[in-house]
């Protein structure tokens, strides 16, 4: 029961959070409102039990959108993106195009004839949602994860003010 109303909840304030996108006036704001409707729809995933997934949304999305807001700071003529300007632009055009994909796509729901589930969930998700996407290349991909995550790692170390020595315990010698 406090499964279903917190899966409820999640969803209403995802719809209220995209919907809150486009009528903000501030990018900063509407990066926020972003924000919450994906950490909803990560919180939606991990009720699904695809514990791993939620996480990775969750954690992705935070920072994707952390670094939205730094570049609108750095970049935005508009003084961190907080005086008011329009987000939404053909609003008549875009009200048709998005009826229009909203019945297609809502007579395709209708219409459709959907197969019956054939089989349960796979005792582990994440393995099984590993093997759908790599198959027999996990090992392959896992290594180069590691290899990525070791340049980013050496990247961040030689990006840094002192760079790869330390120029105050070099001086000190």
């Amino acid at each position: 029961m406090l499964t279903d109303v917190v899966f409820w909840v999640l969803g209403v304030v995802a719809v209220a959070a995209g919907v809150m996108v486009f009528r903000f006036d501030s990018m900063a704001r509407a990066t926020y409102a972003l924000l919450t409707a994906l950490l909803c729809v990560g919180g939606e995933v991990l009720l699904l039990g695809l514990d791993y997934l939620g996480v990775v949304i969750v954690l992705m999305m935070t920072i994707e959108m952390a670094l939205m807001a730094v570049f609108m700071v750095m970049f935005m003529m508009n003084p961190a993106g907080l005086m008011p300007m329009s987000m939404v632009h053909n609003t008549k055009g875009a009200a048709v195009i998005c009826g229009v994909v909203f019945a297609g796509l809502a007579t395709g729901i209708l219409l459709t004839d959907w197969p019956d589930r054939r089989g349960g969930p796979p005792a582990d998700p994440t393995k099984a949602l590993g093997m759908s996407l790599m198959g027999p290349q996990m090992l392959t991909m896992m290594t180069l994860g590691m290899a990525l995550f070791a340049t980013i790692v050496g990247t961040v170390v030689l990006a840094t003010r002192r760079g790869r020595h330390d120029s105050a315990r070099e001086a000190g010698r």
